[in-house]
């Protein structure tokens, strides 16, 4: 799996899905300001790029969660590879709004899972836990049992992972933050005297202002 992680973390780097500026940070839409930003959905326009994504989600969903019946991905930034993973498994396959539609039939979740489905939902990136987690809340309470989670990349935050283990999730990256910042750090991507404050950041997100 580390060596996996070391992969992606190359390639993510190579096409600048992920970019760090450390001296000219960020602002996230929750209004953290942050040295690091993660746009893994770059991938999409990279075919060979896109189709390995795939089929490492793929992998780690056969190896982890083998009995999966169905695929759920979260919206938005997760729907084109949860539905790439659904139909290379075979699965039928939904996505989860951030909150219900406003007209129409109001759904939460859009396609249909029967009750008592084994799902596992498939997430682009996980910060803080909180939209990842209220997916698979909704499914729950339609019905379905949430086996685990896959996704591309995590922060690996403290608050995320406390989430996690609350809500019994198991959750499965393709790669992570410790092994960017390395990969960076070998490539000279980043300087060494950059890793501190990437650290510093990363330990306290809401509070660190550069």
């Amino acid at each position: 799996m580390d060596n996996l992680k070391k992969a992606f973390a190359s390639k993510l780097l190579k096409i600048k899905a992920i970019k760090l500026q450390p001296n000219n940070p960020f602002t996230w839409a929750s209004g953290w300001k942050s040295p690091f930003y993660c746009d893994n959905r770059k991938t999409l326009s990279y075919p060979e790029l896109r189709n390995y994504v795939k089929l490492e989600l793929v992998h780690a969903i056969l190896d982890r969660f083998p009995e999966v019946e169905a695929i759920a991905g979260v919206a938005t930034g997760a729907i084109p590879q949860g539905a790439l993973v659904a139909d290379a498994l075979n699965l039928p396959f939904v996505y989860v709004r951030s909150k219900p539609k406003d007209h129409g039939l109001e759904n939460l979740i859009e396609g249909e899972l029967k009750p008592g489905m084994k799902v596992v939902v498939v997430e682009d990136l996980i910060s803080t836990g909180g939209s990842s987690l209220k997916a698979v809340e909704a499914i729950r309470k339609d019905g379905s049992e949430v086996i685990g989670m896959v996704a591309s990349y995590t922060y690996g935050f403290p608050v995320a992972r406390e989430a996690f283990e609350q809500a019994g999730v198991e959750l499965v990256t393709l790669t992570d933050y410790e092994h960017v910042v390395a990969e960076a750090l070998e490539t000279g991507y980043i300087a060494e005297g950059d890793v501190e404050l990437l650290n510093e950041w990363r330990r306290d997100p809401a509070q660190w202002n550069g």
